[in-house]
């Protein structure tokens, strides 16, 4: 192989790792912010909550672990604990 061939695949390689580091960071960002929006928030808020529209935001999220499995399964690992946690507090889970 000439050794320009090997710089484009390195760099290709490189582009493809740091937009994945970067959505994952993004992910664990919104991770995070819906964890302390459920601690935050008090039992009588989150049944309040509970049949309210989605915004704008939290529903181009949804469409994109909609559309990609293996992010919505980390996102979901991510998540799971501390929400359902404070949902079965709540009376919001049997």
């Amino acid at each position: 192989m000439s050794k320009k061939i090997v710089f484009a695949v390195i760099a290709a390689a490189g582009i493809v790792a740091s937009a994945a580091l970067a959505q994952g960071m993004i992910m664990d960002m919104i991770a995070n912010k819906v964890i302390q929006k459920y601690q935050g928030m008090t039992c009588e808020q989150l049944w309040q909550q509970k049949g309210q529209p989605k915004s704008a935001e939290e529903q181009r999220f949804i469409g994109m672990l909609q559309g990609d499995p293996q992010l919505r399964q980390q996102f979901i690992n991510q998540i799971a604990g501390p929400v359902v946690n404070k949902m079965f507090e709540c009376g919001l889970v049997p």
